[in-house]
């Protein structure tokens, strides 16, 4: 209640809900709604979109962000711009790590452009500082993303 002793809208609404017997069975419409729902939508569709994108992770032992960005993350980032068919690249530098997100154009062959990104990586060995490791290259696929989120 404010002040004065009166409720807003959401007030007024809230208490009604509290106090109604139909409370129960909307939750209950809601949630059949949304089982029906998962269960009706379709898992994937066509034609299968391709989106080739792959994240590299390479590790600096004892190295502030601000130095993996400099001496790991940014090369790394140009280097993945040189590839043909990329269409972003994002990194993230953290103590001790870097990830590069390197994302090519929609249709591209995943393929080729990993086999492109693992020749413009090794074509260069001391791109990276001596103390790095190797990076560790993982393609990503866009029916990894989840279906649904459950929140409690």
């Amino acid at each position: 209640m404010t002040e004065s002793g009166r409720t807003g809208l959401a007030g007024r609404m809230a208490a009604a809900m509290l106090h109604s017997k139909l409370t129960p069975l909307a939750i209950l419409t809601s949630l059949l709604l949304g089982a029906y729902a998962v269960l009706a939508l379709p898992r994937e569709e066509e034609p299968q979109i391709v989106v080739p994108m792959v994240d590299i992770f390479i590790d600096l032992p004892g190295a502030s962000p601000e130095e993996i960005e400099q001496r790991v993350a940014r090369p790394v980032e140009q280097r993945a711009w040189e590839i043909p068919g990329v269409e972003y690249v994002y990194s993230t530098s953290s103590e001790g790590r870097a990830i590069v997100i390197v994302r090519f154009t929609v249709g591209e062959d995943e393929d080729r452009a990993l086999v492109r990104l693992h020749q413009k990586l090794n074509a260069r060995p001391n791109l990276l500082p001596p103390d790095a490791s190797a990076p560790l290259v993982q393609a990503r696929s866009i029916d990894n993303v989840p279906i649904m989120a459950l929140t409690l």
